[in-house]
């Protein structure tokens, strides 16, 4: 069977020259990376939106990279910014020789082994293997966050004995079936319940334990449309949504945003041919959500625009979907419209219908509304108000929500030590630190790092020093 060539059919590439200039090392490095996923210019090229016969003359080494082309090729392959800086170390003047002795192209240390699959395409699986993030801290004491394979993150976790009813519940339609005649139930009210204590597991353990289960499940509720028609498919079509949706939000929670938007965007299309206008509503009001995490203001706010739009006058989706269009407004340092956001919120909540006929959403109470605005309160910078409604969500959140009080209090954490009050952050730090080590939360070990940051300045107080020592080994047990 031939190679694939630029054009996507079997033919043999060009023979690379990787020891005529550097220039031609990075074409060759960046044309391993592409092999190891098994993809073919045409369809990098398609993903990453440039042009193939381009990218073939920088792979030969004929052309120069840009600066956009090289990113690309290290985001869509998953490289961990490898060639971003092998690019960076060739711009900066670095010889050949320099460049052959860092061993920058070992491809079995710099190149993973594992296929990558592209945004764009459908299938259960995630768009990335190597997305995920875990801190690690360097010599000179900061906290930076590396990519690491889920295979080997998840073997770390102990993924195979977590969840052990959820891992023992079936992963195809076929066993979905037999384990429906053997309990009684059907199989959509089997996924119904699974579903029900992936969520309970998740919320207690992280995402990383219940991702390969969920996407197992996505799996059999595609094989059971099949089989189905009528109101059942529509049923399946809701359940494949809410899944689809759920993966999304473990991996939004895990910081790999970028399998977040795949998924949300397969919950998105699953909510539109399941008919529910409702189900379509919420998944746009997360997708506000999801580019609020990423920091991304403008869609942040369109998105939730527009749910809002879609959503019933006096809906617990619109409060939904005008909560996260707040935070977009902070994200654009508006202050006045955020807050006048954050009051329409609550007013959409107090006059909503006590009895909605829509079931998604139902976790929203001005409770929630509040600590969404204490987050943003921080992005604004006024860390003593963020602070204190952090103090005050936490201390009204049910039992149950453990790995958001981790969230939550690692956010506060970061609030007390802006606001100077370095003692308490401590405190409320080393909570957050302990829930983050237990689930596995990107969430919290991103805030917790912004907090060790943070803390430099007092690096001499000896409760700083115990923070800065109980991060160290928690990164060193992660890692």
């Amino acid at each position: 069977m031939g190679l694939i060539g630029e054009d996507g059919v079997g033919q043999r590439p060009n023979e690379l020259t990787p020891h005529a200039s550097p220039q031609h090392y990075l074409g060759a490095e960046m044309r391993a990376w592409r092999n190891q996923r098994g993809l073919s210019l045409g369809k990098l090229g398609r993903a990453i939106v440039f042009n193939s016969s381009y990218m073939a003359r920088v792979e030969r080494g004929d052309q120069a990279a840009s600066a956009d082309l090289v990113r690309a090729y290290d985001d869509a392959l998953g490289a961990s910014g490898s060639l971003v800086r092998l690019h960076k170390r060739i711009a900066e003047g670095a010889s050949l020789e320099a460049l052959r002795a860092a061993h920058v192209s070992n491809h079995g240390t710099h190149v993973a082994n594992t296929s990558v699959a592209m945004a764009g395409e459908s299938g259960v699986h995630a768009p990335s293997e190597e997305g995920l993030s875990v801190p690690v801290r360097t010599d000179d004491g900061r906290i930076i966050f590396v990519s690491l394979s889920r295979r080997a993150l998840l073997g770390a976790l102990g993924a195979g004995a977590a969840l052990t009813a959820a891992s023992e519940m079936p992963a195809t339609a076929a066993a979905q079936r037999s384990a429906s005649r053997m309990s009684g139930a059907n199989p959509i009210e089997l996924l119904q319940a699974t579903r029900r204590v992936l969520i309970d597991n998740d919320n207690r353990f992280g995402p990383a334990r219940v991702i390969p289960v969920v996407q197992q499940q996505v799996a059999a509720i595609k094989e059971l449309r099949a089989d189905r028609s009528g109101a059942d498919r529509r049923q399946l079509l809701q359940l494949q949504t809410q899944y689809s949706e759920l993966c999304g939000w473990l991996y939004q929670d895990l910081g790999d945003f970028r399998a977040a938007q795949h998924w949300m965007r397969e919950a998105l299309e699953a909510s539109h041919m399941s008919g529910d206008s409702d189900l379509t509503t919420y998944i746009l009001a997360r997708r506000s959500q999801l580019a609020g995490d990423m920091r991304d203001a403008i869609e942040a706010v369109d998105v939730a625009d527009a749910a809002e739009d879609l959503a019933a006058p006096r809906s617990r989706l619109a409060a939904v979907a005008a909560t996260y269009g707040a935070h977009g407004h902070a994200l654009r340092k508006d202050a006045t419209t955020t807050q006048r956001a954050y009051e329409h919120a609550l007013e959409l909540h107090a006059s909503m219908d006590p009895d909605p006929g829509s079931p998604w959403g139902v976790w929203l109470d001005s409770a929630y509304i509040e600590v969404q605005r204490a987050h943003s309160l921080a992005v604004l910078g006024d860390h003593q108000g963020a602070a204190e409604g952090f103090r005050q969500a936490i201390s009204r959140l049910p039992a149950g929500y453990h790995r958001d009080r981790g969230v939550y209090l690692a956010r506060q954490a970061v609030a007390l030590a802006e606001a100077r009050e370095v003692e308490q952050a401590v405190v409320v730090g080393l909570q957050a630190l302990s829930i983050g080590e237990e689930t596995g939360s990107a969430r919290i070990s991103r805030e917790l790092a912004r907090l060790d940051e943070s803390f430099d300045q007092w690096r001499t107080v000896p409760s700083v020093i115990e923070f800065k020592d109980a991060m160290t080994e928690a990164v060193l047990r992660q890692a």
